[in-house]
């Protein structure tokens, strides 16, 4: 819980803007297959695929009018209206994960490259001398199709990590972009020695 409590202030000190209090003004739609516990402290959201807990953040306030969750500052200081925003965009992220669920896709590029389940954990093999196995937090799970690697789980955050940790295991590399990509991703690639001696040197035959 404390560390989600740092995770939100620490983004809201780097990136609160504006329009953070925009969305911080705008209310959460509680789905009615969505049920919300909501105390001084935090909010309990509970839907069909589980159940998630936001922390609210000193200065900002929570709570239910209706089939909404609105959240309000305390004060307006420019540290409360970047939390206040933040706060709103966790807790739409925490209805979205037990309702419909977050998911990232990756994908090998490389010859021989290969991922494959081993029970609830992923097996990779990625051009080391041995192969790197995965194993999914809870509340994550792997699912392994045509080359592609779905994670999914009700926690955007805890998802997007986890994606993050599996392609820094062997992250596209430049020359031919071999290694762990998101699907879609643009890899810049590097032109290699050869391709810059093509021509030969000034005067060569």
């Amino acid at each position: 819980m404390h560390g989600q409590k740092e995770l939100a202030e620490n983004y809201c000190v780097r990136f609160g803007k504006t329009y953070m209090s925009r969305i911080g003004n705008t209310p959460v739609e509680i789905p009615k297959d969505v049920s919300v516990v909501v105390s001084s402290a935090n909010v309990m959201v509970k839907g069909p695929k589980g159940e998630l807990t936001v922390v609210i953040p000193a200065g900002i306030t929570v709570s239910q009018e209706g089939s909404a969750l609105v959240a309000a500052r305390k004060r307006n200081d420019t540290r409360v209206k970047a939390l206040h925003g933040t706060i709103v965009a966790l807790l739409t992220n925490a209805v979205n994960g037990v309702t419909k669920g977050w998911t990232k896709q990756l994908e090998l590029q490389g010859v021989g490259y290969r991922a494959t389940l081993n029970g609830t954990d992923i097996v990779l093999n990625v051009g080391f001398s041995h192969a790197v196995t995965v194993k999914p937090p809870a509340g994550v799970t792997f699912v392994v199709t045509e080359g592609k690697i779905t994670i999914s789980g009700i926690d955007k955050h805890l998802v997007g990590q986890v994606a993050a940790s599996m392609r820094a295991i062997k992250p596209p590399e430049p020359y031919k972009g071999k290694g762990i990509r998101y699907v879609g991703e643009h890899v810049r690639k590097k032109a290699g020695k050869s391709a810059k001696a093509v021509g030969g040197a000034p005067g060569a035959k």
